[in-house]
């Protein structure tokens, strides 16, 4: 039978382990309950709140607990999925505190308040603002499990928050989720949003945030697909009070059927479709469009000079202009025909561009006089 023979071991020897090697339990329960002994502490003062959070730091660990922390500041304790608040087992032991932007006054004065609490808190520990746009995310997530006032308060502190520079503009794409649109849920917070908006700011500095976010081109997506009509869009935002968003959105949507047209005339033109098939295809999309005739010829000019690779020789740079453009003489003339808008549009826009290329300089005058006495020839 063989014995082990035991290493020697000097007495009184400790091995160090380096305290990044350390596990630490994650408890954000026992995170939780700390809070809300110093959120009692705080009565309903929120400058008291704010300077507790500040000195608390320095004893939590706000680095791996910021989850639950914005959790406790936005729904009063621990948010489980789906939206509900984590409860305890022991029924005596407090699991929530009412000292909470969901228990809060749902005004928007008083809201603001709460902002500040955010602000002071961000500002004081950085680190915290990437948790914060991560919380964010989980809350809008969440947000079909939250009630109608709940969802108010969110619109409403969404507003402060993008507008204090906390979230990106580009927060409220996350709205747009199939569970959210479906049921207008996706629909009414971003209504609440934009009233909530106006009351604080104005409409140039909301355009703006929009366009930030790119959401200017997306604002029909917060409706469920069976209401994505002109009609339905237009009647509920200024059912709302909204008219100034559905001009908004006009605009925007003209932008982007105008784009529209180019894009697609530029493959045809790229692929070199027979001139008739052009000119049939752009008079229908411009008739969808319901474009103005100087305006479909404001596109088309630039979009048919665009094709061109333009010879290096200033010399031969003309007759190629002339015989370029005269193959889309008929396509021009559709518009230029019935419209002495269109027809000063078009000299000015060839005008523009000749000038802008200095070999062309001496093309403009014979563009004038192929577009005005040989057009005929391609009737």
């Amino acid at each position: 039978m063989s014995t082990k023979i035991q290493k020697p071991v000097i007495q009184g020897q400790r091995i160090k382990t380096r305290k990044r090697d350390e596990k630490v339990k994650h408890d954000p329960v026992a995170f939780r309950d700390s809070l809300l002994r110093g959120f009692a502490e705080s009565g309903d003062d929120l400058d008291a709140l704010s300077k507790y959070l500040d000195t608390a730091g320095n004893k939590l660990d706000y680095k791996h607990y910021g989850e639950t922390l914005f959790d406790v500041l936005i729904a009063g304790g621990i948010l489980a999925p789906g939206g509900s608040l984590l409860q305890e087992a022991d029924e005596g032991k407090p699991y929530r505190t009412e000292l909470c932007v969901f228990e809060s006054d749902s005004e928007l004065a008083a809201l603001t308040k709460w902002a500040q609490v955010f602000t002071k808190l961000i500002r004081r520990y950085k680190y915290l603002e990437k948790m914060f746009k991560e919380e964010i995310g989980k809350i809008i997530s969440f947000m079909h499990g939250f009630s109608e006032q709940n969802r108010t308060r969110l619109s409403r502190m969404m507003v402060l928050w993008i507008s204090d520079g906390h979230l990106p503009p580009s927060v409220l794409q996350l709205m747009l989720k199939e569970h959210l649109i479906k049921d207008m849920v996706a629909a009414n917070f971003i209504v609440e949003f934009f009233c909530s908006w106006m009351k604080a700011k104005d409409m140039s500095s909301l355009k703006a945030t929009l366009k930030k976010g790119q959401l200017e081109s997306r604002l029909m997506e917060f409706l469920p697909a069976n209401k994505q009509t002109e009609a339905y869009f237009t009647e509920f935002f200024k059912e709302k009070g909204l008219s100034e968003i559905v001009t908004f959105w006009k605009q925007q949507a003209g932008k982007e059927a105008r784009k529209d047209l180019q894009t697609k005339l530029a493959d045809m033109l790229n692929n070199d479709e027979p001139r008739d098939v052009i000119i049939t295809n752009v008079r229908e999309l411009t008739s969808k469009l319901q474009l103005a005739d100087a305006e479909v010829v404001a596109i088309v000019w630039p979009t048919v000079m665009s094709v061109v690779e333009w010879n290096k020789k200033e010399e031969l740079i003309v007759d190629q202009a002339i015989r370029h453009l005269r193959e889309y003489v008929p396509l021009f003339k559709q518009y230029t025909d019935n419209s002495s808008r269109a027809q000063m549009t078009l000299i000015l826009k060839a005008q523009e561009y000749c000038y802008e290329n200095m070999n062309l300089m001496k093309t403009f005058s014979k563009i004038v006089i192929l577009f005005y006495k040989d057009s005929d020839e391609d009737d």
